[in-house]
């Protein structure tokens, strides 16, 4: 963000607050007119709906990283959904009608919603508990593909795209199989970087895409929703710490 507000010629700062869940109203609440807003992450994704007008995309995902403060109103939204969205149209226009999601936490509903929003008909969540899954059901049809679920034992489908939302070492046994189901992984973790899965993928042939490019994804639009003006995605690489720049 500091790089962007530089290339930007804005004087903005960005900085670290550890805020936990009780203390983000008040905290907010507290906030001046020099304030034009905060990203957020775990465990505020959740309360921070109930700060402000939230966003269709933050609505449908049941959680929000980014709340805008202008003119006394406070506007909620989700950038990562869209910025998982950019990753993969940062690196192939291929129609992706096929998704294999992994997991079934927060991280995988919102790469649902990110899998309806680049043209998938159909999305199958493997999930070590299926039944954690189930939710998943309205959100597919809210938002127009169909769902199978599948447990984590299962032959893993061809797809076109498959999305890792687990942690680190959870995909590492099913690695040769996430690799050959499809021609572009994505893994959304980025430390430890690289996982076995990615490197399997990338010893496959696969594109594979990180978090570290997801982070920068949702870092655009976030940007934008913050100063109104658009930056290079060059900028915020340049910007990434060398242990994740690689």
């Amino acid at each position: 963000h500091a790089a962007a507000y530089t290339s930007l010629g804005l004087k903005w700062s960005y900085e670290r607050v550890k805020v936990d869940v009780e203390q983000l109203a008040p905290f907010v609440n507290s906030l001046d007119a020099s304030w034009r807003g905060l990203s957020l992450t775990m465990p505020l994704k959740e309360v921070v709906l109930e700060l402000g007008e939230v966003d269709e995309l933050a609505r449908l995902a049941g959680a929000g990283n980014t709340l805008i403060l202008e003119k006394g109103t406070r506007r909620v939204f989700n950038t990562d959904v869209g910025g998982l969205t950019w990753a993969v149209r940062n690196v192939t226009a291929a129609p992706v009608p096929r998704v294999t999601i992994l997991g079934a936490g927060a991280t995988a509903r919102a790469a649902l919603i990110a899998a309806a929003q680049l043209g998938a008909q159909q999305v199958r969540v493997v999930a070590r508990t299926p039944s954690r899954a189930e939710p998943f059901r309205a959100l597919s049809h809210d938002v127009g593909v169909e769902l199978d679920i599948r447990p984590w034992s299962t032959p893993l489908p061809d797809a076109d795209l498959a999305v890792s939302t687990v942690i680190s070492g959870a995909a590492d046994s099913i690695a040769p199989a996430a690799a050959d189901s499809a021609p572009v992984i994505v893994y959304v973790i980025y430390d430890p970087w690289p996982t076995v899965l990615a490197t399997t993928a990338q010893h496959a042939g696969c594109t594979v895409i990180s978090g570290r490019d997801l982070l920068v994804g949702q870092a655009l639009l976030q940007i934008e929703l913050m100063t109104g003006r658009p930056v290079a995605a060059d900028v915020l690489y340049g910007a990434l710490p060398t242990e994740l720049s690689t």
